[in-house]
């Protein structure tokens, strides 16, 4: 679907996290016309009853003419080709429910929503929407974001590349660095320990990259010690956790 011109365009962006929902309606020029009360992403969460919640926004406020969402996990197309969180009947950290697993996995959620709202929508990788806001489009960018898990994005040039799920990555025996560097984690640890293995990880992560800037986001961004990232002959720079709504309108660049 085609959306009309940027100049009357209003955007509904959505921030999906493994903990919590944010949303907000912004103008062609990214201004903030509504921001909806942080929600509590609810479990069991299937992909029908995010559905819902995203049409539930769609009914307050002025007229909205494209929806962006951003998601966790691999979105290839706006498919869902693995989704972390959301396949847990718990949430984060607890069991697989295989019924979640099944309805996930596959699952087209950029046509889904563009039949049940009738409206554009773009699904991409959260940490891509991210990235979207704070991109300056010269060289290679990545983008970290740290919260219930890592999310990643690599942007060349201003023109999103393939999405990898760095998260799912073994980095010591037996864990992921989801498991390694997650919000869990961080609360077992304490910032400061925690804060060493972030430094740790982007380390390890810089030789497989080589990135000219790293972006550094989500939730768990602001805290990270300032001595943690002192060390870096490349640029890192920290975002607002607020880039995951507000890369909402300039996502639909991306597409060229």
């Amino acid at each position: 679907m085609k959306a009309t011109a940027r100049s009357a365009v209003n955007t509904l962006s959505i921030d999906c996290g493994g903990t919590g929902i944010k949303a907000s309606v912004l103008s062609s020029t990214g201004k903030v016309l509504i921001e909806f009360p942080y929600l509590k992403t609810p479990y069991p969460l299937s992909p029908n009853r995010l559905i819902s919640i995203i049409e539930g926004f769609i009914k307050v406020g002025p007229k909205i003419n494209r929806v962006t969402v951003g998601l966790p996990g691999m979105i290839r197309d706006g498919k869902v080709v693995v989704i972390p969180h959301y396949i847990n009947a718990g949430g984060p950290r607890t069991a697989v429910d295989q019924g979640l697993k099944n309805k996930w996995f596959g699952f087209d959620m950029q046509q889904a929503l563009q039949k049940k709202l009738k409206l554009p929508v773009i699904v991409l990788n959260d940490a891509e929407v991210h990235g979207a806001a704070v991109i300056t489009g010269k060289g290679l960018e990545t983008v970290f974001t740290f919260g219930t898990g890592l999310g990643s994005a690599i942007f060349n040039n201003g023109q999103l590349a393939t999405h990898l799920e760095i998260s799912h990555t073994t980095i010591r025996v037996g864990k992921t660095i989801d498991a390694w560097i997650g919000e869990q984690t961080r609360k077992r640890m304490g910032n400061q320990l925690w804060s060493r293995r972030v430094k740790s990880l982007i380390q390890e992560l810089y030789p497989m990259i080589v990135w000219d800037k790293l972006y550094i986001g989500g939730g768990n961004a602001q805290r990270i010690s300032k001595s943690a990232l002192k060390s870096f002959d490349y640029k890192v720079l920290i975002i607002p956790n607020s880039a995951g709504v507000a890369g909402g309108v300039k996502a639909w660049d991306l597409r060229g």
